[in-house]
């Protein structure tokens, strides 16, 4: 099965265009190591040329009715659903996640654009009297203008619309700079975009091999108001260093460090059902993927034993296969980094309950792995592992596991399971990240704000406060 490919050029002003250097950079199947296509190589020039677009299109797409706005995006959901089988294949086979996991990305981003389509309709203003009573308060909420998209490759439909979505549903423009692992799926999703009526330039796609340079001159151009990038922390640094020159707003979504506290009187079958989702979502390549697992003394030996249980009895192969449960990492850089950190704590005394190693032939392979008893200084603690592999430490008292779940700088998302709901809720408020799953494996919710504190990130996406990231608020004082 080898999904249809779609346009491999740029996407600028509604025009499929070959790289102004006309240079092409290879897409790789992380199943089989082999290339399955070439897309259109960006140059600086092709950068700006896409915010030249966007900046045109910008003041007729800001005046459009929220209503118009909102049916595109309807279109665009509609669409989505009508191709979801042949996205989901299309993620697979460059993304190498399984068919089942692709499905549910498929459906996830696809609602992104219709929880939009409803607040495009909602972006109300307030009126009020100041308190002094001398002058009446107006305030309305304007699109901040031309916006830089960039997204990872571990979410290539998903972290588009969530993008893209409020982005146009505030009446913005912008310029979508996918991963160049996964450039496929943007491109597809720009022509479903275009055949539900979006303007030329509105929304527009560069690829490129030389990331910094293209975007630092987008954020170097006066016309851009917007950044909102996914992917690592220290990418996200470089990027708020770029953007200050012209003072851009930024929202970012960095890395994740996710613990899991299991306490002793939790559903150990729910929780183990939890865990499997938070970890195995997408392989273990989610900024939300469990990194840490707290497992309290009372119930740890029942839970390792049936979490390898359930991880050792994972199908690894192709994402393509439908009797796939885990399928390659994205690259062998990948394979490598979880390969060491494996190590790491092996050596550091780490029991390997199921995994531990690469499978034999090609592909960027690497076992769902359990390890029990891992030690507190092992590097996979401090760090996201991006991959197959569940680390397991005790804890006694629920002081204990709260400061092993905040010893991090990152604080994305946490997962606590507990039968106690007053313990969840109070543990979950003393835990430091944007967000908490009490008792569920998953968080991410296009009606809930997605988001991090401390190095994890700033700002938020979905919700209504999603469109208000794209959105200035004007104040008017008047009076009568």
């Amino acid at each position: 099965m080898t999904p249809r490919i779609p346009p491999t050029q740029l996407f600028i002003d509604g025009q499929w265009r070959n790289a102004s250097a006309d240079r092409r950079l290879p897409v790789v199947d992380p199943a089989t190591e082999n290339m399955i296509a070439e897309v259109a190589d960006a140059s600086v020039q092709d950068g700006l040329d896409a915010v030249a677009a966007a900046s045109r299109a910008a003041p007729a797409f800001a005046k459009l009715p929220g209503r118009e706005r909102a049916e595109m995006l309807r279109r665009c959901f509609e669409l989505m659903m009508r191709d979801k089988e042949y996205l989901a294949e299309l993620i697979s086979y460059e993304n190498g996640k399984s068919l089942a996991d692709a499905r549910g990305e498929v459906a996830y981003a696809a609602e992104f654009f219709r929880w939009f389509s409803e607040e495009a309709v909602r972006l109300n203003g307030q009126f009020g009297t100041a308190p002094g009573g001398a002058n009446r308060i107006l305030v309305q909420y304007q699109p901040i203008g031309v916006s830089v998209l960039i997204t990872p490759w571990n979410f290539p439909a998903a972290m588009a619309t969530r993008k893209i979505a409020p982005a146009l549903a505030a009446g913005c423009t912008c310029v979508l700079k996918p991963a160049s692992e996964t450039p496929l799926t943007a491109f597809a999703m720009a022509a479903i975009m275009a055949e539900a009526g979006v303007p030329a330039g509105v929304v527009n796609i560069v690829t490129t091999s030389e990331p910094g340079p293209v975007i630092d001159a987008m954020l170097a151009d006066a016309r851009v108001r917007k950044l909102s990038f996914t992917g690592s922390t220290p990418v996200g640094r470089n990027l708020l260093r770029s953007a200050a020159g012209q003072v851009i707003s930024c929202s970012m979504e960095l890395g994740g460090n996710a613990p899991f506290v299991v306490f002793d009187d939790a559903d150990i079958d729910a929780a183990i059902e939890g865990a499997m989702i938070a970890k195995m979502r997408n392989g273990g390549e989610a900024c939300t993927a469990a990194n840490r697992f707290y497992v309290q003394r009372g119930v740890y030996e029942a839970f390792a034993a049936k979490l390898a249980q359930r991880m050792g009895a994972i199908k690894v192969g192709n994402g393509l296969d439908a009797a796939t449960g885990c399928g390659p990492l994205i690259t062998t850089k990948a394979v490598n980094k979880v390969s060491d950190l494996v190590d790491d704590a092996v050596a550091r005394g780490a029991r390997v309950l199921a995994g531990g190693k690469r499978p034999e032939g090609k592909g960027y392979f690497y076992m769902p792995t359990v390890l029990a008893d891992v030690s507190r200084d092992a590097k996979l603690l401090g760090e996201e592992i991006f991959g197959p592999v569940a680390p397991l430490v005790v804890f006694d008292t629920e002081a204990e596991a709260i400061e092993m779940a905040n010893n991090t700088e990152y604080g994305l998302v946490a997962y606590v399971y507990t039968k106690d709901m007053a313990k969840g809720l109070r543990v979950s408020e003393q835990i430091e990240s944007g967000m908490v799953a009490l008792n569920r494996g998953l968080v991410s919710d296009p009606a809930a704000p997605f988001g991090g504190v401390k190095q994890s990130g700033l700002g938020r996406e979905g919700a209504h406060e999603g469109i208000l990231e794209f959105s200035e608020a004007k104040y008017i004082a008047t009076s009568w």
